[in-house]
């Protein structure tokens, strides 16, 4: 789960656009939302670690945004696919 606080809104997303067609490996892109005003976003991706969201988000979108990395919850949350 990644929860941005974006600076660039153009760059963010034209960066996120272009990251989603590279994901690493068996990583899949469940969500990409952001709030009314752009200021605040959130991806959740599925990946083998936290720590490979996180080099692959700073890649794309780091100079964009700042970005707090966490693993979901999964047993706690609604919506999530299996």
């Amino acid at each position: 789960m990644a929860v941005s606080t974006v600076a660039d809104q153009d760059g963010f997303w034209d960066a996120l656009k272009k990251a989603h067609g590279r994901l690493p490996g068996k990583a899949r892109w469940v969500l990409a939302v952001a709030s009314t005003d752009g200021g605040r976003a959130v991806n959740v991706i599925v990946h083998d670690s936290v720590e490979g969201v996180r080099e692959f988000m700073e890649e794309y979108a780091g100079p964009f945004a700042t970005t707090d990395y966490s693993q979901a919850d999964a047993a706690n949350a609604v919506g999530l696919p299996e």
